[in-house]
């Protein structure tokens, strides 16, 4: 593991709970790959969870890993919190169950088969890779949303031309 590839993520959510997206955008020296997806019912926690996991499970094999995230659930979730929920069974203090276990328990095992490191950066600031995944994100929800309108019969541009 001596090359390092670089994640960013984000989630996006419309209501909460409502439609959302994620999008992850990997970097490997001067190759990129942007992933992306949308639930029709979700929050804007589970997205965020979602684009982490997702652009862990997008690589090949054990790397070193530098992942962005304008999450900081995400981030002191894995980070911080994880190990205090595994030791009490996955459940938070007062003996209340972590919410989003199924997300958390995958990317926990992901962040294990990697050595990752765990970047914070504010969201909507201007940061050029968290603004692409931004942007991505709800792009998965208007292309989700576009599918399931009848008026656009599946067409990602319902105002165009015929």
């Amino acid at each position: 593991m001596t090359d390092c590839i670089e994640i960013f993520t984000d989630g996006a959510c419309r209501g909460n709970p409502g439609p959302g997206g994620w999008a992850a955008l990997l970097r490997y020296r001067q190759a990129e790959k942007s992933i992306r997806g949308a639930e029709a019912h979700t929050t804007n926690n589970r997205m965020e969870l979602t684009a982490a996991i997702e652009g862990l499970a997008a690589l090949k094999r054990p790397s070193r890993v530098t992942l962005t995230t304008d999450s900081e659930y995400v981030r002191q979730g894995i980070t911080r919190w994880v190990v205090g929920w595994k030791r009490r069974g996955w459940m938070r203090a007062g003996n209340r169950p972590v919410l989003n276990v199924d997300l958390w328990r995958r990317l926990d095992s992901l962040n294990e088969d990697h050595e990752v490191s765990w970047r914070w950066v504010k969201g909507h600031s201007g940061h050029a890779e968290n603004e692409a995944v931004d942007r991505a994100a709800n792009q998965a929800i208007d292309e989700m949303l576009a599918k399931d309108d009848p008026r656009t019969d599946g067409a990602h541009e319902p105002d165009s031309e015929p």
